[in-house]
């Protein structure tokens, strides 16, 4: 017997977004791992993970609605300013 689960959101961009904003978070050690609830820096991870927004950044140009574009930059660049704040040992 399998127990119910709740309804997952409706898949939309916003929500991509704020979920590799998350494991941004985790990796920058900022946020607990889900799994483990351990706090695990992992800065290359952090990077590689913006990198990976910035990506999708460039490839949706022209393509966004004015919300999901100012989601998304305002998510890297938060992003950005606390990964230098942690390489920097902040």
């Amino acid at each position: 017997m399998s127990e119910e689960q709740a309804p997952l959101p409706q898949p939309d961009f916003a929500f991509f977004c704020y979920s590799m904003g998350s494991q941004a978070m985790v990796h920058l050690g900022l946020a607990p791992n889900p799994v483990s609830g351990e706090t695990e820096p992992d800065l290359t991870q952090a990077k590689y993970t913006i990198d990976l927004l910035e990506m999708l950044k460039e490839k949706t140009e022209g393509n966004l609605s004015e919300d999901e574009n100012k989601i998304l930059m305002s998510l890297l660049f938060d992003l950005r300013m606390r990964y230098v704040e942690r390489s920097r040992g902040s």
